[in-house]
């Protein structure tokens, strides 16, 4: 009995103190404005609730001075004590996982870490859009609890969904890959996780997509993103470099744009009108604000030279549609260009306007945060089991298997008894998360994970990745010889590719093919070779060496990268993964120059074209590649021959569809055509349940219309072995199978175009509702 009372004496005490530490974290944050217990502003109409939102940002602006409104141009926002608003950091990241990169976040005391999630280029290798979804709502609860314990802001730049143009871009590991369709569908999913339901259009946080437009390159060759001009055609701009940007918007619902260092076609992008007010505020009605990449609006005058004095910068930033400068130039100079005429204040008004809208949607002047939506999330809400073990899952379903000789995996705890661990990332926790990360909740190694298996020897081979010698390999050669399997875990870190980073080549670096090679040699059992890496790898040497048995890339895997490896390396998970990018060989970029941003290939003067919906040279591994334990077999149980495109005018498209042999998309009556339904038969052939992902691509007729085939589409299914599922397609004419023409217009060819599905192709017949115009 007294042992009975004391166990219950404890959980009392023990519930307690949990009640009083929720309470603090509760009560930890002040209200950022309108403090219902302030009388300076609980008469204030812009802190009034109940009345709608576009007054209440009307009535604070104007109350605040001109040099108020001004220092309120910029991310770390002033505080305006006479109106009880606190100052305020706009500069969060939470690209997968809360970071502490931005000065807007802190990482201590009730909060010493957050879920740290694969880097953004490997969850896109899962090819699940819930997965991505459910990510960023996790996300956002973390974010919204270190708000609340006042460690975090509520704006978060990010998600970054520039597209993976260029192998040996640093930065290539942050976005969803090379194609535009696969960028646009996460960046939609994973801004809605993030910034919630939307009810009301309350915010839940405020996500940024980033960095528009047409930038993908850091620091190659001499040319830094600070002085670099993009000359971009149309069509490129309009199928390839803003699609992801238009969708975060569009179907998103993005709360904020972020505008990037480098020019377009001669302008700064934070300058042009075209692109901000034009484009994102005008064409894609954006609701929220336009941020500019740090410092940028000082980058455009002083390292660009675009305007001749500071002020001319500030005001021609303002006018093109810039809301918050990422940085001092907008407080420093804005008073002035006003004062000369450049710009005016209702112009910067209409800034405040926008930034302010999105702080009142978060709840940012409803007084108590503890009152409110998510006001209850703490610290029990950061790095929970059930995040930690998405993170996991996450790591899991983008591990790509590329190689599987002879069926060597996946490995049994039966047979492979020891294994030896090699290699510069065999052992890593900081390198799994990437860039643009935060401090993790706990590390799970390739080692450890491993380990959890079965006996492991373990031998680094080299100090690091860049691998400057060879005098490990003796020990790592004989590590090989005395075990059952031997696994190389090689690859990339952050000195090798990130911000500002930018490869020179796409071989391993220094000494690693050797050390694989000489291991592959040495290893009694089978080899396999892992690769973590951002960025591709041209490892042709290891594809074309039988003594690989397989080869498994698996990104940046986050904080449980080591555990979801040696699960696909034992079979616990059988791999779904799918490549999101190219992998080219070494001689694809011998002779290109990043600065050419050109997407389609021109043999004429020997460019070979970007990425694979234009280029047609030999590749390690292609786009799409991702191999299983178990095998699929399609079948089309179903799919239309031909369809007509219904026309709103006949008199007003003739001209265009004759001559042109395509429709223009404004022209097409889309509300009225119906999608095509194709229907496919997916059975698991093999002994081993699996996860596969049917990817959609379409071909347009022969012609100069577009890539020579598209992604359109992707449907992730769980098949049980023997099982048989089937998979409804729906194509939409004017979405998936309208290209860009080289001014920018989105058209659709008629006549026959073919849909590839997994390894069925059905082709499809597209007319005008005037009858079929023959190609």
């Amino acid at each position: 009995m007294a042992y009975n009372i004391t166990k219950l004496l404890s959980l009392v005490s023990l519930l307690l103190s949990l009640s009083f530490c929720t309470i603090g974290v509760v009560h930890a944050r002040p209200p950022f404005a309108c403090d219902p217990h302030n009388p300076i502003t609980r008469g204030l109409k812009f802190c009034r609730v109940t009345v709608p939102i576009h007054v209440r940002v009307q009535d604070l602006i104007g109350r605040l001075t001109l040099q108020e409104k001004i220092r309120l141009l910029v991310n770390n926002a002033i505080a305006v004590p006479r109106l009880g608003i606190q100052g305020y950091e706009w500069w969060s990241e939470a690209l997968h996982g809360v970071s502490n990169v931005g000065p807007g976040t802190k990482f201590g005391g009730a909060f010493p870490g957050a879920t740290s999630f694969p880097q953004v280029i490997t969850t896109a290798a899962s090819f699940n859009e819930s997965l991505w979804q459910e990510i960023g709502r996790v996300v956002s609860d973390e974010a919204r609890a270190m708000y609340n314990g006042g460690m975090a802001g509520l704006t978060y730049w990010s998600p970054n969904v520039n597209i993976f143009r260029d192998p040996r871009w640093g930065r290539g590991q942050e976005t969803p890959g090379e194609d535009p369709v696969l960028a646009a569908k996460y960046a939609a999913r994973y801004v809605k996780g993030l910034q919630g339901d939307g009810a009301g259009s309350r915010l839940k946080v405020a996500a940024c997509c980033k960095h528009y437009t047409a930038y993908d390159l850091d620091n190659w060759n001499g040319v830094n993103r600070f002085h670099f001009n993009a000359r971009v055609s149309k069509q490129d701009l309009a199928d390839t470099y803003n699609v992801p940007f238009k969708a975060c918007v569009v179907e998103g619902n993005v709360a904020s744009v972020m505008c990037s260092y480098n020019q377009v076609n001669g302008k700064p992008t934070c300058a042009d009108p075209d692109l901000l007010k034009g484009t994102i505020r005008g064409q894609w009605r954006l609701n929220g604000y336009i941020v500019s990449d740090c410092d940028s609006v000082g980058v455009l005058y002083e390292e660009q030279h675009y305007t001749r004095t500071p002020e001319e910068a500030a005001a021609d930033a303002i006018k093109a549609g810039l809301d918050l400068d990422c940085g001092p130039f907008l407080a420093i100079h804005t008073e002035a260009a006003l004062r000369r005429g450049l710009v005016s204040q209702l112009e910067i008004n209409w800034a405040l306007a926008n930034t302010m809208t999105v702080q009142m949607r978060l709840g940012m002047f409803d007084g108590e945060p503890s009152a409110h939506q998510y006001g209850n999330l703490g610290p029990r809400d950061v790095c929970t089991p059930a995040h930690q073990q998405l993170a996991l899952e996450a790591a899991r379903q983008g591990i790509v298997l590329l190689e599987n000789r002879g069926r060597s995996l996946p490995l049994s705890t039966r047979r492979h008894r020891t294994v030896a661990v090699i290699g510069p990332n065999s052992d890593v926790t900081v390198t799994m998360i990437g860039n643009y990360a935060g401090v993790a909740c706990g590390y799970t190694t390739p080692l450890q994970g491993i380990g959890r298996y079965t006996r492991t020897i373990h031998q680094a081979g080299c100090t690091d990745v860049h691998c400057n010698g060879n005098q490990l390999f003796g020990a790592a050669e004989a590590a090989a010889r005395q075990a059952d399997a031997t696994v190389l875990v090689m690859g990339l870190d952050q000195s090798i590719e990130a911000e500002f980073v930018d490869r020179a080549g796409l071989l391993l670096p220094g000494h690693q093919q050797e050390l694989v090679s000489r291991v592959a040699r040495a290893s009694r059992g089978p080899t396999i070779l892992v690769l973590m890496s951002g960025g591709p790898i041209d490892v042709t040497f290891a594809k074309n060496d039988p003594r690989i048995s397989a080869i498994i890339w698996v990104g940046y895997p986050g904080q449980a990268g080591g555990t979801a490896i040696a699960d696909v390396l034992f079979g616990t998970t059988n791999p779904g993964g799918k490549l999101p990018m190219t992998w080219y060989p070494q001689n694809y970029v011998t002779h290109l120059p990043m600065t050419d941003m050109a997407m389609r290939a021109d043999p004429a003067r020997g460019y070979p074209g970007r990425t694979y919906r234009f280029y047609r040279g030999p590749v390690v591994f292609p786009f799409g590649l991702g191999l299983s334990y178990t095998a699929f077999a399609h079948n089309l149980a179903h799919g239309p021959t031909s369809v007509s495109v219904p026309l709103t005018s006949l008199k007003a498209t003739a001209n265009s569809t004759m001559l042109s042999k395509a429709v223009r998309v404004s022209h097409a009556d889309c509300n009225a055509l119906s999608p095509l339904d194709v229907h496919v038969d997916v059975k698991n052939t093999g002994s081993m349940d699996g996860t596969h992902t049917l990817l959609v691509f379409t071909s347009p007729p022969d012609g100069k219309w577009a890539a020579s085939k598209q992604l359109v589409g992707f449907h992730k299914i769980h098949i049980a072995a023997g099982s048989e599922k089937r998979v409804r397609i729906a194509v939409h004419a004017c979405k998936h199978l309208s290209v860009v023409d080289r001014f920018g217009i989105r058209r659709i060819p008629l006549g026959e175009h073919k849909l590839q599905i997994g390894d069925l192709s059905h082709h499809v017949s597209l007319q005008t509702n005037s009858g079929e115009i023959k190609v």
